[in-house]
C-alpha cells in the first residue's frame, strides 16, 4: 500500500515522503498513529501543490541571498574602536560587532554566526566572509580604524 508519511517514521521516510509499505502496517500502526495517510488522488495532487510550493520558496530564497551577496561584496564596513599607540585594539574585534557595523551603517541584518572572521586584534583592512544561504558566501571588506 503507498502512504504519505505525516511525521518522520524511523525505517520508513521523512515527512512529506511517498513510500510502499505493508497493509497490515499502515492499517495498525501508521494510520491509527496519524503518521501516514492514504495516498490516493486527491492526497497525491496536495502533496504534489506543496512540494511545488516549497521549491518556489526556496527559489525566491535563493534569488534574494544571491542579492544581498552581490551587495555586501560592494560594501566597505569601517569600524572604530579604540586602540592602543601601535594600533593594537583593546580586546578584539567580533563578528558582532561587524553585525551591529552592517546594520548601523547600511540597515543590512546579518546573523553574527554567519560571519566567518579570527578575531581582530589591530587595526588595518581585512577580507571576512559571509555565510548568506548554503552555498553562497560573501566577501566583505572591513577597516578597523583606531578613534
Amino acid at each position: 500500500m503507498k502512504v504519505i508519511l505525516l511525521e518522520d517514521v524511523k525505517a520508513q521516510g521523512k515527512k512529506g515522503e511517498l513510500v510502499e509499505v505493508s497493509d497490515g502496517y499502515a492499517r495498525n500502526f501508521l494510520f491509527p498513529k496519524k503518521l501516514a495517510k492514504e495516498a490516493d488522488a486527491a492526497a497525491l495532487n496536495d502533496l504534489k501543490n506543496k512540494e511545488a510550493a516549497k521549491k518556489y520558496r526556496e527559489e525566491c530564497e535563493k534569488k534574494e541571498a544571491k542579492e544581498l551577496a552581490q551587495k555586501l561584496e560592494s560594501l566597505q564596513v569601517k569600524l572604530e574602536i579604540q586602540a592602543g599607540a601601535e594600533g593594537r585594539v583593546y580586546g578584539s574585534v567580533t563578528a558582532k560587532d561587524v553585525a551591529e557595523a552592517l546594520q548601523k551603517t547600511y540597515g543590512i541584518e546579518i546573523d553574527k554566526r554567519k560571519i566567518e572572521m579570527d578575531s581582530i586584534k589591530a587595526c588595518g583592512n581585512y577580507q571576512l566572509t559571509v555565510k548568506v544561504y548554503p552555498g553562497i558566501q560573501a566577501k566583505l571588506a572591513l577597516t578597523v580604524v583606531s578613534k
